[in-house]
């Protein structure tokens, strides 16, 4: 990759270790997330530093759809997930930590969880009804 991106010196998905990169392509990487919800949660994030969704080109987002895709074929050979979560947290009040744009891929497994109804809608377990 020979095109130079804005970083943010000190962001850690800015740098990450090229040895850690699973895979990657002219506007994305995607590496292991260091404190996993499941075996195989991948996180997909722009080469450069831009804190959110909101800030991405269409390039970008195309690349970081791109690498979804192909990290779930490595995930699907490598641990044979029952299903899948896909998400963002976009901004502190979400739940955004490291604030370098980055989707989370989580491989779900039959019983990782005693009633994952609702998935995404769990988020807040009060206003279920």
């Amino acid at each position: 990759m020979e095109t130079k991106f804005e970083t943010l010196p000190g962001c850690p998905f800015c740098e990450k270790a090229d040895k850690d990169i699973i895979l990657q392509n002219d506007f994305a990487k995607a590496f292991w997330d260091i404190k996993p919800v499941n075996p195989g949660h991948t996180l997909i994030v722009p080469r450069r530093h831009v804190e959110n969704w909101w800030g991405l080109t269409k390039d970008e987002r195309n690349a970081i759809d791109d690498l979804v895709v192909q990290m779930k074929q490595i995930l699907d050979e490598r641990y044979q997930p029952d299903a899948y979560n896909i998400g963002m947290n976009l901004g502190a009040d979400a739940g955004q930590t490291v604030f370098h744009a980055h989707v989370h891929l989580i491989p779900r497994y039959y019983g990782d969880m005693k009633v994952p109804e609702g998935g995404v809608r769990n988020l807040i377990p009060r206003k279920l009804k």
